[in-house]
């Protein structure tokens, strides 16, 4: 019986047991090239799954940094954008200093904004992107990511600016002036570069004039012909 027993635990360590080991055991470079192969197949949920695993297993490896960038690339290829949020997380705050932080900035700003849904629903995902967006300008100004980030920072912020106006349109159709006031108050504020500005200003006018105050209407319809002199909100106001 004891014989038997010591037979099972070698034939364990010969086949399934050894089997884990030498999985575990494998080196960077032998996971990595798996994981590379997996990804040019177009089989990114499992290329992700191996790079986390060379990443994980060969931590002080001068690679892991790179190991967990291309997993979090892996899940956003995959669109997996909570998994590579997560990953992307873990590198900033394990590697803040390392060169491709500016890049993890811009994929963590590019996997909210792929969120990004229609104008008339909540926005919360366009202003995280946003966030992201405007902390890779503020920490890289000079990488090669920030110019292309400055462009989304602007088609988000026209977004998030249209759909406080879409609020405020609704506010003023129910004649809910004060809620419309504040909310187009907001965009000239807040959003004065974006091109909801003019309408802003244009409606602005509309609400006062509505509460019977024509010299706050007067001012902003001022304010509209003189920042906006041959915008089409601005031709609006002479007919």
């Amino acid at each position: 019986m004891k014989k038997f027993l010591i037979l099972t635990l070698v034939m364990c360590a010969l086949t399934g047991c050894a089997g884990t080991d030498i999985e575990s055991e494998r080196s960077m470079a032998d996971i990595y090239q798996d994981a590379y192969e997996n990804f040019n197949d177009g089989d990114y949920a499992r290329a992700a799954e191996l790079f986390l695993m060379a990443e994980s297993e060969h931590s002080t490896d001068a690679f892991a940094p790179d190991a967990l960038v291309m997993a979090a690339y892996s899940h956003y290829m995959d669109e997996d954008f909570p998994a590579a949020l997560i990953a992307t997380d873990r590198f900033l705050r394990f590697h803040p200093g390392h060169k491709d932080a500016a890049y993890v900035l811009y994929l963590r700003g590019m996997c909210y904004y792929r969120q990004v849904s229609d104008v008339r629903r909540e926005p919360g995902m366009s202003v995280y992107a946003l966030q992201q967006f405007e902390q890779l300008r503020e920490r890289f100004p000079n990488s090669e990511y920030a110019k292309n980030a400055k462009n989304k920072i602007n088609i988000l912020k026209n977004y998030i600016a249209g759909k406080v106006m879409y609020s405020a349109r609704t506010d003023m159709h129910k004649e809910n002036w004060t809620s419309a006031i504040t909310k187009l108050q907001s965009v000239i504020t807040t959003a004065d570069e974006t091109v909801m500005a003019p309408e802003a200003l244009y409606r602005l006018g509309q609400c006062y004039a509505a509460i019977g105050l024509p010299s706050q209407s007067a001012g902003y319809a001022d304010m509209l012909r003189k920042n906006y002199p041959d915008n089409e909100w601005t031709k609006r106001l002479k007919k």
